[in-house]
């Protein structure tokens, strides 16, 4: 018997997990959603890993106490930095019959698949990049690909300020563009492992040959969702299904539905809280 009460909950250090987000709720939409973004203390890109611990593990605690059984970290750099502590050294004391899932794994679990060539490129963070989660838990799913990986510090400012659509981030989107390809030639499938990312897609794309194929990683994160549910009915059954979506922020929430419309497709109206 499912509860009443026990949203999906997603976490993100601000917006950007809300690209995640869309993609999720769109693949599942019957289930109810609770969203925290920690907007007050974003970005997490640049942070200590005891800092981002410290924080992811404080929002993981706040969504429990939401009722919800199930936290998906939408956010890379605390995927990269938090996850596999938290899920290792928490959870089995905080709550052993909880559950929380990254982004990293999933996209690492298909991300071979797309490539011809073995060469596959990573488009990050700084903090995402410097962690080498990534190229880890490729080269675990597939030993044979060569994995490049090039941070990108400018793209979420650009995100974050709208001038992801003007000729001035053209510049920027180049730049890290020409510094992952010239690590090689033959790279023919490049992963934008950044929520915010997908925002500068168009241009992106627009500077890539035909043949590359561009992954982001909302649909993979939701097929890899909707796949978890089915195999794991135990966590299914306490997942809600009555379609509500529910958002939360650390800091202004006119200031978080400001943005969030961009990276959701659609306006919300969001809830300060203190975790």
């Amino acid at each position: 018997m499912r509860t009443k009460n026990a949203p999906i909950g997603i976490f993100d250090s601000g917006v950007g997990g809300l690209t995640v987000m869309k993609d999720i709720t769109g693949r599942l939409p019957s289930y109810d959603y609770l969203y925290l973004g920690d907007s007050a203390r974003t970005p997490y890109g640049n942070r200590s890993f005891e800092s981002i611990y410290r924080f992811t593990l404080q929002c993981v605690k706040y969504l429990f106490t939401q009722q919800c059984h199930l936290v998906i970290l939408a956010c890379n750099t605390a995927s990269a930095k938090a996850l596999r502590t938290i899920q290792q050294r928490d959870l089995p004391d905080l709550a052993p019959h909880k559950r929380v899932l990254g982004v990293i794994r999933p996209t690492a679990e298909v991300i071979g698949l797309h490539s011809d060539t073995g060469h596959v490129g990573v488009l990050g963070t700084t903090g995402t990049i410097q962690s080498d989660s990534y190229k880890i838990e490729i080269k675990q799913q597939f030993p044979r690909l060569s994995v490049y990986q090039q941070a990108c510090p400018m793209w979420v400012p650009l995100v974050e300020n709208g001038e992801h659509n003007h000729p001035g981030a053209d510049y920027f989107v180049k730049k890290y563009l020409d510094q992952l390809r010239q690590q090689s030639a033959t790279i023919d499938t490049m992963l934008l492992a950044c929520t915010h990312y997908p925002l500068l897609i168009s241009k992106i794309r627009s500077m890539l040959d035909t043949g590359i194929s561009l992954l982001s990683q909302g649909p993979i994160v939701a097929a890899s969702l909707q796949d978890y549910l089915k195999r794991h009915p135990e966590i299914d059954e306490q997942c809600s299904q009555n379609g509500t979506r529910r958002f939360l922020t650390t800091d202004a929430p006119e200031l978080f539905d400001h943005h969030a419309a961009t990276f959701f497709g659609q306006k919300v109206q969001s809830e300060y809280v203190e975790v």
